[in-house]
């Protein structure tokens, strides 16, 4: 076992030497910008290091909440709410912030982040992942229930419907310039029944 463990670390070490090296030769080359692709080596190895940060004891844990339609739907309003930015109400990571992030949201429907067991998205969003801009989420502790609500709803990513996606979009932040424009048409839409309401007052001659 000692003689895995330290197989797989001298690998891990290799690999960073080697992708190291090949980032040094691609920032010279074209600099080290989050627009550019990364190379399939920086995917494996960002791939590998997230994998191994997870607490081996998370690898089998089983979702504490159960699994119902009203848990996944609690579990999608806080996506949406929350998660959408980066990660889009889909799952799919193309968004404004996703598109320029280092390294890339995953896309959440397939299968590197569908295979993951509950415990492990448990883990990732409760502590996120460090070099990525996933944040920690939720106070320390494993007695977070939203954030189990969240993992179901991951696994419910693939089946998601239109009607939840277009549900989601009522439920995504608003931008000022949205609450705005909403209050705008809010006050339009109030004047014009003010302007359409009968006339009550009467006049005495």
């Amino acid at each position: 076992m000692k003689k895995r463990i330290v197989i797989g670390l001298v690998l891990l070490v290799i690999g960073a030497l080697v992708t190291g090296a090949g980032m040094t030769h691609n920032m010279m080359e074209h600099g080290f910008s989050t627009r550019t692709e990364p190379m399939r080596m920086e995917k494996a190895l960002a791939t590998t290091i997230r994998g191994g940060s997870i607490p081996s004891r998370y690898k089998t844990m089983k979702n504490p909440v159960a699994t119902t339609p009203e848990v996944i739907h609690e579990g999608m309003a806080h996506w949406a709410d929350h998660c959408t930015a980066c990660h889009a109400n889909n799952g799919s990571g193309d968004t404004m912030y996703g598109k320029t992030m280092y390294p890339r949201p995953p896309n959440m429907r397939q299968k590197d982040t569908q295979e993951m067991s509950d415990g492990e998205l448990y883990y990732t969003i409760k502590n996120g992942v460090r070099l990525s801009g996933m944040p920690a989420f939720g106070d320390p502790g494993d007695d977070d229930v939203d954030s189990w609500k969240l993992v179901s709803f991951i696994h419910h990513l693939p089946q998601l419907t239109d009607a939840e996606e277009t549900e989601m979009q009522r439920l995504n932040p608003k931008s000022p310039d949205e609450i705005q424009e909403e209050k705008e048409e809010e006050d339009f839409l109030k004047g014009d029944a003010k302007s359409a309401r009968p006339a009550t007052t009467m006049h005495h001659h």
